[in-house]
C-alpha cells in the first residue's frame, strides 16, 4: 500500500535508522573485520571507518577496509529502499575527520509497501567458499552483473577469453606465493580465524579439503565439508574498479560490488572475493596491463560460479552487537 505524504519530507525515526543499520552490518567485509562504525546526529546518519579494525600486513592503505565500508553503504541504501525509505547519500564530506566516509539522510515522501524478498535477501548472502560446479556462468549473466557496477560509477570488466584467464592464474597464483612467505601476513590472517566473538570467521566455513594450485584459498584448512570431485573450469572472474585508486574510488567499489553480490544471490549464483593479486602491487599493475581490455585501475577481483544442488546452507558469520558499532 502506498500513498502521499505532502511536499515536506518525513525524517526516519530512531527505530527505523537502528533496523537499517543493523541491517547494513550485514555487509561482507575483509576477514569478516565489519570495520565500521555509524553515528546518528541531528538527523543525519553517518558511516566512519573503524581503523582499530584495519589489517595493517594485508591492507596497509585501508583499501580493503574501505570497499568493506563502501559495501555497508550500499546494504543500508538497498534495506532502506526495501523498508519503503529513501536515501540521499553525501560521501567523503569536506572537512570531516579522516574516518569519516559518508553522510545519509534517510527519508521519505511517499509511503510504499515493505519489499520482503529484499530484506530476505540481504540476510541470505553470505559468501560460500566451497568449490563451484563445473558449469559455467553465462556472458549475459556476466554482462548482467558487470552492468550493476556502471551507476556507481566503478568499472567492472568480466575475464572470459582464454588468453586473460591464464594469464590471470598465473598472477594469482604469482601473488600468493609472494604472500604465503610473509610471516606477518599469516599471522594477522591467523587472527581472524576460529576467533571468539562476533567477528571473523568460523573454522566451520572453511573448506576442509586443500584446493588445487589455480584456485587455492589464502585461508588454512577448515573443518567444511566439500568433498564432491567438481573442477573449477566453470570458475568465472569479474573485476571491479575505477579511474583512480583512492579512498573516493574504494568506496564507491564497495557500493558496486554489493549490488552485483545480492543481484548474484538474487539469481542462485555464488561470489567469492579474491583480493590477494591485488594486495601485491606488482600483480595489480600487471592485471591492469595484460589482462583487463578497458585499462582502469583493479580494487578486488571475485569469483562468480553456481554451488552445486543439495548443498546444505551454510551458517552465517557472526556479527557485532549493535551498541559496538552504532553512537547515538
Amino acid at each position: 500500500m502506498s500513498g502521499r505524504l505532502g511536499t515536506r519530507p518525513e525524517q526516519a525515526p530512531p527505530a527505523v535508522i537502528e533496523r537499517l543499520v543493523s541491517l547494513a552490518c550485514l555487509a561482507p567485509s575483509v576477514h569478516n573485520t565489519q570495520p565500521w562504525r555509524w553515528r546518528y546526529d541531528a538527523g543525519a546518519l553517518e558511516l566512519c571507518a573503524d581503523l582499530t579494525r584495519r589489517l595493517p600486513a594485508e591492507d596497509p592503505r585501508g583499501r580493503n577496509l574501505t570497499i568493506s565500508c563502501g559495501a555497508a553503504l550500499h546494504h543500508l541504501q538497498f534495506a532502506a529502499r526495501a523498508l519503503g525509505w529513501e536515501t540521499s547519500v553525501a560521501p567523503l564530506p569536506a572537512g570531516g575527520p579522516d574516518t569519516l566516509l559518508a553522510r545519509v539522510a534517510v527519508f521519505r515522501t511517499v509511503r510504499h509497501g515493505v519489499a520482503r524478498g529484499d530484506i530476505d535477501l540481504l540476510r541470505s548472502r553470505c559468501t560460500d567458499r566451497r568449490r563451484f560446479t563445473a558449469w559455467p556462468v553465462p556472458a549475459d549473466r556476466l554482462d548482467d552483473l558487470c552492468d550493476r557496477a556502471g551507476p556507481w560509477g566503478v568499472h567492472a570488466e568480466p575475464v572470459t577469453t582464454d588468453a586473460a584467464r591464464f594469464r590471470l592464474e598465473l598472477l594469482a597464483n604469482r601473488a600468493l606465493s609472494f604472500l604465503e612467505v610473509e610471516g606477518r601476513r599469516l599471522l594477522e590472517q591467523d587472527r581472524w580465524i576460529d576467533r571468539d566473538g562476533p567477528d571473523g570467521i568460523p573454522l566451520e566455513l572453511l573448506p576442509d579439503a586443500p584446493e588445487p594450485l589455480h584456485a587455492r584459498s589464502r585461508f588454512r584448512t577448515g573443518v567444511l565439508e566439500d568433498t564432491r570431485l567438481v573442477i573449477h573450469s566453470g570458475d568465472r572472474v569479474i573485476a571491479l574498479g575505477g579511474a583512480r585508486d583512492d579512498v573516493g574510488s574504494w568506496l564507491r567499489t564497495g557500493e558496486a560490488l554489493s549490488d552485483l553480490w545480492l543481484e548474484a544471490t538474487r539469481a542462485g549464483m555464488s561470489v567469492i572475493p579474491m583480493s590477494q593479486p591485488i594486495e601485491v602491487e606488482s600483480t595489480r599493475h600487471e592485471i591492469a596491463r595484460t589482462v583487463l581490455t578497458s585499462r582502469f585501475e583493479p580494487h578486488v577481483l571475485v569469483r562468480v560460479g553456481w554451488q552445486a544442488i543439495g548443498r546444505r546452507d551454510l551458517p552465517r558469520t557472526p556479527r557485532r552487537p549493535l551498541h559496538d558499532v552504532f553512537l547515538r
